[in-house]
C-alpha cells in the first residue's frame, strides 16, 4: 500500500516534469537572432543597444551634424541663384525690341550670423553625442532590470529544485522505514505531501524563470541560457564612491546641459537673424531698341536689403530663450534628484551587504541544524514533523542567502546606474 502511494507521487512528479518540459520547449521554439552562448550583463546590454532606434540612426545624425558645420563655414548662408530674363515687343508692336538679362544673386550673411551659425552647429554636434550617451544609460536601466529579474528567478528555481531533491530523499527514507514498521502510514502521507508541495513550488519557479528569460530576450534579442552554469559573471564591479557632489559627468545631466547650450545658441542666432538675408546681384544686360539698331551691353550691380522681421523675429527669439530657461531649470532639478538617488543607492548597497552577512550566518546554522536533525531522525530520536520543519527552515535560509547575494549584486548594479555607468 505504501509502495502504491509512492508510485502515485512519482506519477504526479512525472506529469509535472512533462508539463514543464513542454513549456520550456515552447519558449525555446521561438527563433532567436543570436545563439545561446554564455552571456553576461555587458553582452546583453550590447545586444540591446544594437537594436535601438538611437543606435541605428546615430551615423545619419552625425553626418547631418558634419554637413551643418560645413554649411556654417561657407561663404554664403544659402547657395547663389541664377537670374534670367528676356523682354521683347513681339506680341504687341513687333518692332524688334529685345532685352536679355543674365545675372547672379548671392545671399549675404547678416552681421554675426555666420559665427553664431557655426557655434550652433558645434553645439548640436555635441548634443548628438550626449543624447546617445543618455539613451544608452536608459537602455542599460531596462537591461539591468530584466537581467536581475532573471537572476532572481534562476536562484528561486535552483533552490526549489534542491528542496524537491531533499523532500524526495526524506520520502524515500520514510517509505523504507514505514515498510519496516518503524513509522506510521500518516508519516508516509506527510512525506509525500512535502514532495507534492516541493513539486508545486518548483513548477511555479520554473514558470517564473521562463517568463523572466522571455522578458530578457524581448529586450536584448538574445536567448538567455536555461542553466545557470552556462552564464557569465553575475555581479558588476563595485564603483568608486568618488566625491558625492560631482554629478555633472552623468549622461542625463550632460544631455540637459548640451540641450540648454543648443537652445542658447539658437536664441543668439535668432537675435542676429533680425531680417532676411540681403542679396548682392550682378547682372549683364544686352538690349536693342528696334530692328536694325546695334545691341547695347550694360552691367548692373544691385543690393537687396529686406526690412526687419518684426513680431516674427521676436517670436523666434522669445521661444528659443524660453526653451533655454526651461532646460536650465530642469537641469537643476535633475541634479538634485540624481544626488538623492546616488546616496540612496549607496545606502541600499550597505544594507544589502549587512543582510548578506546575517543571511549567510543563518544559512550556515540552518545547514548544521539540518545535519543534526537528519542524523537524529534516522536514529529514531526525532519525529517526522520536526524533521520536515527543520528542512523547511533550512531551505528558507538557503533561499534567503541566495536571494540576498543577488540583491547585493543588483544593488551594486543600481548604484552604477545612479552614477551613470554602463554595464561591464
Amino acid at each position: 500500500m505504501h509502495r502504491r502511494t509512492r508510485t502515485n507521487g512519482g506519477l504526479r512528479r512525472g506529469a509535472t516534469a512533462a508539463a514543464l518540459s513542454t513549456l520550456l520547449l515552447a519558449a525555446q521554439a521561438q527563433p532567436a537572432p543570436m545563439a545561446t552562448d554564455p552571456i553576461g550583463l555587458k553582452q546583453a546590454f550590447d545586444a540591446a543597444w544594437a537594436r535601438q532606434p538611437e543606435s541605428l540612426s546615430l551615423p545619419a545624425r552625425r553626418d547631418a551634424a558634419r554637413a551643418q558645420q560645413i554649411a556654417a563655414r561657407s561663404w554664403t548662408p544659402e547657395p547663389a541663384a541664377l537670374e534670367l530674363s528676356n523682354k521683347t515687343d513681339r506680341l504687341n508692336r513687333n518692332q524688334g525690341a529685345r532685352e536679355l538679362e543674365v545675372g547672379v544673386a548671392v545671399p549675404l550673411w547678416l552681421p554675426g550670423e555666420r559665427s553664431r551659425s557655426g557655434a550652433l552647429a558645434e553645439a548640436e554636434a555635441v548634443a548628438i553625442e550626449s543624447h546617445t550617451s543618455a539613451a544608452q544609460l536608459s537602455v542599460a536601466a531596462s537591461v539591468r532590470e530584466a537581467w536581475w529579474a532573471w537572476q532572481r528567478a534562476r536562484i528561486d528555481a535552483d533552490i526549489a529544485r534542491d528542496q524537491l531533491d531533499n523532500a524526495e530523499r526524506i520520502a524515500v527514507d520514510v517509505s523504507r522505514r514505514a515498510r519496516a514498521g518503524d513509522l506510521a502510514r500518516a508519516d508516509q502521507h506527510q512525506a509525500d505531501g512535502a514532495v507534492a508541495a516541493a513539486e508545486s513550488s518548483l513548477a511555479q519557479a520554473q514558470a517564473t524563470l521562463v517568463a523572466a528569460r522571455q522578458q530578457l530576450k524581448a529586450g536584448t534579442g538574445m536567448a538567455a541560457p536555461a542553466e545557470s552554469a552556462t552564464t557569465g559573471p553575475v555581479a558588476e564591479p563595485e564603483p568608486d564612491a568618488g566625491p558625492t557632489g560631482e554629478t555633472d559627468t552623468h549622461a542625463v545631466l550632460r544631455e540637459l546641459q548640451d540641450r540648454a547650450a543648443v537652445a542658447e545658441r539658437t536664441a543668439q542666432l535668432a537675435s542676429a537673424q533680425s531680417r532676411a538675408n540681403p542679396e548682392l546681384t550682378l547682372a549683364s544686360t544686352r538690349e536693342r531698341g528696334a530692328d536694325g539698331e546695334s545691341n547695347q551691353q550694360s552691367i548692373t550691380l544691385g543690393l537687396r536689403i529686406p526690412f526687419g522681421g518684426g513680431p516674427r523675429h521676436d517670436t523666434r527669439v522669445a521661444r528659443a530663450r524660453a526653451e533655454a530657461l526651461e532646460l536650465q531649470a530642469r537641469l537643476a532639478l535633475e541634479r538634485e534628484r540624481l544626488l538623492a538617488e546616488r546616496e540612496a543607492a549607496r545606502g541600499r548597497v550597505d544594507a544589502a551587504r549587512t543582510q548578506l552577512a546575517a543571511s549567510e550566518r543563518r544559512a550556515r546554522l540552518a545547514r548544521e541544524s539540518r545535519g543534526f536533525f537528519d542524523k537524529s531522525f534516522r536514529l529514531g530520536e526525532t519525529d517526522l514533523p520536526t524533521r520536515l520543519r527543520i528542512e523547511a527552515e533550512a531551505a528558507d535560509a538557503e533561499r534567503q542567502a541566495a536571494r540576498t547575494r543577488i540583491e547585493l549584486a543588483a544593488s551594486i548594479s543600481a548604484w552604477r546606474q545612479a552614477l551613470g555607468l554602463l554595464p561591464q
